[in-house]
């Protein structure tokens, strides 16, 4: 029985891996760059799950709670709970650094994981950030993109928010690290409830950005591949150079050269 559930996870596994590197490699079809951007074939469908979510799943559902588990809620007792959440994290972490050659990385997430689970109750304190051990969350998307694999199609996930094919199959692999794969479904739901409402509240200092943005849609999306783009990349992306700009540069190199 064991043996079968695996190769069935095994086999949805390798579907989706096949799907990000068909989206991620593939050409884009010619409406989605007739749209301007080659990233989001799918936004005839993703805007008005965007409205939905920000809209109306945010604001009359998602803010609102997040405002009174700040209000009504003890900050040590936030605090505790949100480290053991993110406790949880840090097995599938170590996997993901050793899987890029981070080795120092990997040493600190175990350091991380081990005295936070023992002297650190399970997480409920964080004695590792005292050593100078700080958590350094790696997800396996950032191993895909580490290794060239492409974004993929951009994706809203209705309630849920922005997201991407390879995000998507990068959180479907870390869900069966151990041990979030040996966790009950409520446990787990309460783990990632806790992340909601910690993420939704340091998102205030953002909001208005978003609310003042002449297209939140857009906004959000860019912001969404920037900071991919700064985690795949460990905080240092290398610089873009626009093709166009090069060969306005080289143009008026020639002229400046034909004017002397």
């Amino acid at each position: 029985m064991q043996k079968t559930k695996f190769f069935s996870l095994s086999t949805q596994f390798l579907i989706l891996l096949s799907l990000i590197i068909i989206t991620g490699c593939s050409s884009v079809p010619e409406q989605s760059q007739a749209n301007g951007d080659v990233k989001d074939p799918l936004e005839s469908i993703n805007r008005p799950f965007w409205t939905f979510t920000w809209d109306y799943a945010d604001k009359y559902v998602l803010k609102p709670t997040s405002q009174a588990y700040v209000e009504h809620v003890n900050e040590d007792v936030r605090f505790s709970l949100y480290n053991m959440a993110l406790n949880l994290n840090e097995p599938s972490t170590i996997i993901n650094h050793l899987l890029q050659g981070k080795f120092s990385d990997a040493a600190k997430s175990t350091g991380r994981f081990v005295l936070n689970s023992t002297i650190g109750l399970l997480g409920i304190f964080d004695p590792a950030s005292d050593f100078g051990w700080g958590r350094n969350q790696e997800e396996f998307g950032e191993v895909l993109g580490k290794y060239g694999v492409g974004d993929g199609p951009y994706l809203v996930v209705p309630a849920m928010g922005p997201t991407s094919v390879r995000e998507e199959v990068g959180d479907y692999v870390d869900r069966y690290y151990w041990p979030l794969a040996i966790i009950d479904f409520w446990p787990n739901a309460l783990r990632v409830g806790v992340i909601a409402l910690e993420q939704r509240a340091s998102l205030t200092d953002q909001e208005q950005l978003i609310n003042d943005s002449v297209d939140s849609y857009e906004f959000v999306k860019n912001a969404y591949f920037q900071n991919m783009r700064y985690k795949v990349y460990d905080g240092n992306p290398p610089i873009e150079v626009d093709e166009s700009d090069e060969e306005l540069e080289a143009f008026m190199d020639e002229f400046e050269e034909l004017e002397q």
